[in-house]
């Protein structure tokens, strides 16, 4: 859960702002429910609070992408991503924002920030909220999925089928000493092993040199799944939507995360680690529907929206764009 003594909320003004139309139709900065962490623990929230809402969790750290000598500064990237959802039209279900864990300035390290997160994504899993995490480095992978497990726990699963669907450019399946944003994955497989659950994970868009062989050879020993960034052309887009099609058929849960470096460097200059090559949004969006429109996805996150080095917010765009997709396919 958020806790009121370590977590900040700078003093800058909101990011839900934007345009008010005059025929009396609602955007995002209308209808969103704002909770100040240092006001109130997201713990004294009920049922009624939280129940068949959206709650918006921001994950303000890129500690672990500097761990993984990438571009610092997607720290900033859950308030980029408010700011261009504000004016996007209202979304098709009730959305209530509980603020971010935020790492800065040094009041939390990547690794408690994690545990907070995971905590927060339980809490709300629990109060039968759909949690929609906005990154943040892809470290924010981990909090996540440690959040959906304790949810089932709690809930007295001892073997939930769990498939996880990362759109990434990246395995982010490093064994290195120290947890950064290229070890989420990994973390979540030694996780499984603990729990003896199976390790069900589809990776959409990975780049050829963009991963090193150690890193397929993991992927192969993990028996990960893949479609690479030339698989997802768009003469192949059958193919992909029947391998994520038969990859979900028997989970029972879905975990989806979305890195934004999965996406052509030109249209998302802003991220921490942009693509050569990467994936249209003309395949994307389809495969993502296709996850969402299963009814089995529990929670989702994006990760790496880097406003450092972003162009006329083209990739905090494209960011509000997918989650506002993400909802309304949820609801179909």
């Amino acid at each position: 859960m958020l806790m009121k003594n370590q977590t900040s909320h700078s003093k800058t003004p909101s990011p839900w702002q934007g345009r008010v139309d005059a025929d009396g139709s609602l955007r995002w900065h209308q209808v969103v429910a704002c909770l100040d962490p240092e006001l109130q623990d997201i713990s004294d929230l009920g049922g009624d609070d939280l129940a068949s809402k959206v709650a918006l969790l921001g994950y303000a750290c890129d500690e672990g992408v500097a761990r993984n000598q990438g571009r610092t500064g997607a720290a900033e990237g859950p308030r980029a991503i408010r700011a261009a959802l504000a004016n996007l039209p209202r979304p098709p279900s009730a959305v209530i924002d509980l603020g971010n864990i935020d790492t800065r300035p040094d009041r939390l390290t990547m690794e408690q920030a994690q545990a907070q997160l995971a905590s927060a994504v339980a809490h709300c899993l629990n109060q039968r909220a759909f949690p929609l995490v906005l990154g943040g480095g892809h470290d924010v992978a981990f909090g996540s999925f440690s959040g959906l497990a304790q949810h089932l726990q709690q809930r007295g699963e001892a073997m939930p089928s769990i498939g996880i669907i990362n759109f990434d450019a990246h395995f982010d399946l490093r064994r290195d000493p120290q947890p950064s944003s290229g070890t989420p994955f990994e973390q979540i497989a030694r996780q499984c092993d603990e729990h003896i659950w199976p390790f069900d994970y589809l990776c959409l868009g990975i780049s050829e040199f963009a991963n090193t062989p150690l890193l397929f050879d993991t992927a192969r020993v993990r028996r990960v799944r893949w479609l690479s960034d030339e698989q997802l052309a768009p003469s192949r887009l059958d193919m992909a939507l029947h391998a994520v099609s038969e990859f979900i058929r028997d989970k029972d849960y879905l975990y989806l995360s979305f890195c934004l470096d999965v996406l052509p460097a030109h249209i998302a200059p802003g991220v921490s680690a942009p693509a050569a090559r990467g994936v249209e949004l003309s395949v994307i969006e389809p495969l993502l529907d296709a996850v969402l429109q299963s009814g089995k996805v529990a929670l989702a996150d994006i990760a790496e929206m880097n406003p450092r080095f972003d162009i006329d917010s083209r990739t905090a765009r494209i960011a509000a764009r997918l989650l506002a997709r993400m909802l309304s396919r949820q609801q179909a």
